[in-house]
């Protein structure tokens, strides 16, 4: 409940819908991600995470191992498509429809901040099964 909750207020604290470089290149860092995890390469995923996100998970490894465990269908899935996203102020919200290994609907909620150096970085990822009520 608290994960559709917070899906609900990211998205009505964000903006219009979010166009052209903007999604592309959230897309872009979400995608590298998540083909990283298919791959095994805790580095390069770990390399899309947000600052604040690795001071949590100070290793890649570590990292690589929560999301193996608190979100198996991002780390493996059948299918992968982006849906909407809103972008305002330098933070985007993307949503990803997942079909995990087992045949099961998702519903993730990628949040994005640009940084300093201009870069897009992943600050985080709610998980909802599809058609899960509040």
């Amino acid at each position: 409940m608290r994960a559709l909750a917070l899906l609900v207020v990211i998205l009505i604290g964000f903006g219009s819908p979010a166009f052209g470089d903007d999604v592309a290149a959230a897309q872009s860092v979400i995608r590298a991600q998540e083909q990283a995890f298919g791959r095994g390469d805790a580095a390069a995923a770990y390399s899309h995470a947000a600052p604040a996100i690795q001071q949590i998970f100070p290793q890649a490894d570590i990292f690589l191992q929560m999301v193996q465990q608190a979100y198996p269908p991002v780390y493996r899935h059948k299918s992968f498509e982006f849906g909407e996203a809103r972008a305002s102020g330098g933070q985007i919200a993307q949503r990803v429809h997942i079909v995990d290994d087992n045949g099961e609907a998702w519903e993730a909620l990628y949040t994005l901040e640009q940084q300093p150096d201009g870069s897009l970085k992943i600050t985080g990822c709610s998980l909802l099964k599809a058609g899960q009520a509040a």
